[in-house]
């Protein structure tokens, strides 16, 4: 073999493992896979705040109590999607229409000169952000973010990515999940939640410090998503097919 050949044989080797390397760390395939069967022992976003408490001599304990979709409020379940993502049955990890509606209205912000941005992302992006980036936002952050939730939703279905989210994201500094959220606020579990707590639970998600200092800004918001989810009744019935029992698991 002529050393054209084998530096060719070399350079294709070498691109092919280039690749892989590559999309190994922007789309984590192995560790979405590893999903469908085991809850994740933790998240990017909590050892990041476990790091930041420890940085600040505080207590780093994080309560999270990951439990299934089957105990779990069909309240909460409604509120959440209702206050996070309407559409989350019928896109595919990103939603293009939320996409143009928010782009439109920060447009308008701008140019009246207001800093209140409007976002777009999916409730399948916010997993993907939470399990496997940073807080930090740039263009190659955001993509990773699409590319990551296209994929779980190809990979792990509708009722798996609620699942893993409703025990995933943040509920308070030191509080994950609604099982650990459900027993702090209120004393009870998930499961039992009702439609007023379950649409307080749903209007800290975005920001659960600020709404924790402004109880009448939490009141105000909470009574907004039970409103729409009373009058829009967000259907369940998509997760029947798909729900994981506790055997299945």
């Amino acid at each position: 073999m002529n050393r054209r050949k084998k530096w060719r044989r070399f350079s294709l080797g070498f691109g092919a493992l280039l690749f892989l390397a590559v999309f190994g760390y922007v789309i984590p395939v192995p560790a979405i896979l590893l999903l469908r069967v085991r809850d994740p022992g933790s998240t990017a976003f909590i050892e990041a705040r476990k790091d930041r408490l420890e940085k600040e001599g505080k207590p780093a304990r994080i309560d999270r109590r990951p439990v299934p979709l089957s105990r779990v409020s069909p309240h909460l379940i409604r509120a959440v999607i209702t206050a996070e993502d309407a559409r989350f049955f019928t896109h595919r990890g990103i939603d293009p229409d939320a996409i143009a509606k928010a782009r439109e209205y920060n447009k308008k912000q701008e140019a009246r000169g207001k800093k209140r941005r409007l976002g777009a992302s999916t409730i399948t992006q916010q997993l993907a952000k939470n399990l496997y980036l940073s807080p930090e936002r740039s263009m190659f952050r955001k993509a990773r973010e699409a590319a990551i939730a296209i994929t779980m939703e190809l990979v792990l279905g509708k009722a798996r990515i609620l699942e893993i989210y409703l025990s995933a994201i943040e509920w308070g500094e030191t509080t994950y999940g609604c099982e650990a959220a459900a027993r702090k606020y209120f004393g009870i579990p998930a499961s039992q939640l009702n439609p007023a707590q379950s649409a307080r639970l749903a209007a800290m998600i975005p920001s659960p410090a600020r709404f924790a200092r402004d109880p009448a800004r939490l009141a105000a918001r909470a009574e907004k998503i039970a409103a729409r989810a009373r009058r829009e009744k967000p259907s369940l019935e998509p997760l029947e097919d798909e729900e994981l029992s506790d055997e299945e698991r």
